[in-house]
C-alpha cells in the first residue's frame, strides 16, 4: 500500500477536553488490546467483557478484526504491509473513542511485535492495556471455529499465523490470559480488576 501524507491540514481545537467527557462517563479512556492466535478466544473475552462494563454502568466497545475488515478495513488483505495498515488504523481509531472517555477493547492476532509497539505509542503507555491470550496453538488449532487451520495445513491459505507465518509473542503485557484454563467470565473478571487498580473505572461500592 503506497503511503500518502495529508499536506495543508491544521489541528483544530475544540471546546470540551478529555477531562469534561470523562467527568459525564464517570470512566476514564482506555483501549485494551487483545492479542494472539486465531481461535485463542480474543473476540470472545472482548465481548465478554463488553457486556460485563456495560452492565456495571460503563461506556464500552469491542472492535473486533473481522467486524473491521467488513467496513473501515475492507480494502486490506494479510500481506505483512496490509497487517501493519490494518494496525495502525484501529490504534487511530482507538486512540479517538479512548478520548472520548470510552473504554475499548480490540482483537486482532496482531502477530508482529512492531506493530502493537507503535500501537501502544500512539494510545499512549498511560491508556494501553496489552492483554496476550496465549492460548496453545494446539488448542487452537482443535478448536479451529473458522475452519481456517484446515485450510492453511491443506496449503488452500498462505501466510497462516502460527502455521507458515510468525507470531511475536508480547515481551511485556499487562495480563497473560490461556482460555485452555480459565473462561471468558474469569478472564473478564481480571481484566476489570486491572482497570479498576488503573484507576480507569471505580471499584464496586460495597
Amino acid at each position: 500500500m503506497t503511503s500518502i501524507k495529508a499536506t495543508n491540514i491544521t489541528w483544530h481545537e475544540g471546546h470540551v477536553d478529555r477531562g469534561d467527557r470523562q467527568k459525564l462517563l464517570k470512566q476514564e479512556g482506555a483501549l485494551i488490546w487483545f492479542t494472539g492466535l486465531s481461535g485463542s478466544g480474543k473476540s470472545t473475552i472482548a465481548f465478554t467483557l463488553e457486556h460485563a462494563l456495560v452492565q456495571r454502568g460503563h461506556m464500552a466497545y469491542a472492535l473486533d478484526g473481522d467486524n473491521i475488515r467488513f467496513g473501515l478495513n475492507k480494502n486490506l488483505g494479510f500481506s505483512a504491509e496490509d497487517r501493519t495498515e490494518n494496525i495502525r488504523r484501529i490504534a487511530e481509531v482507538g486512540k479517538l473513542y479512548a478520548d472520548t472517555g470510552v473504554i475499548t477493547m480490540t482483537s486482532f492476532i496482531s502477530p508482529y511485535r512492531a506493530d502493537r509497539d507503535a500501537a501502544r505509542e500512539t494510545i499512549g503507555a498511560g491508556d494501553f492495556f496489552e492483554i496476550f491470550v496465549d492460548t496453545p496453538l494446539e488448542v487452537c488449532e482443535e478448536r479451529d471455529p473458522k475452519g481456517l487451520y484446515k485450510k492453511a495445513r491443506a496449503g488452500e491459505i498462505k501466510g497462516f499465523t502460527g502455521i507458515d507465518d510468525p507470531y511475536e509473542a508480547p515481551e511485556k503485557p499487562e495480563l497473560v490470559i490461556d482460555t485452555s484454563k480459565v473462561s471468558p467470565q474469569e478472564a473478564s473478571i481480571s481484566i476489570v480488576e486491572m482497570l479498576v487498580k488503573a484507576g480507569k473505572i471505580p471499584a464496586l461500592s460495597d
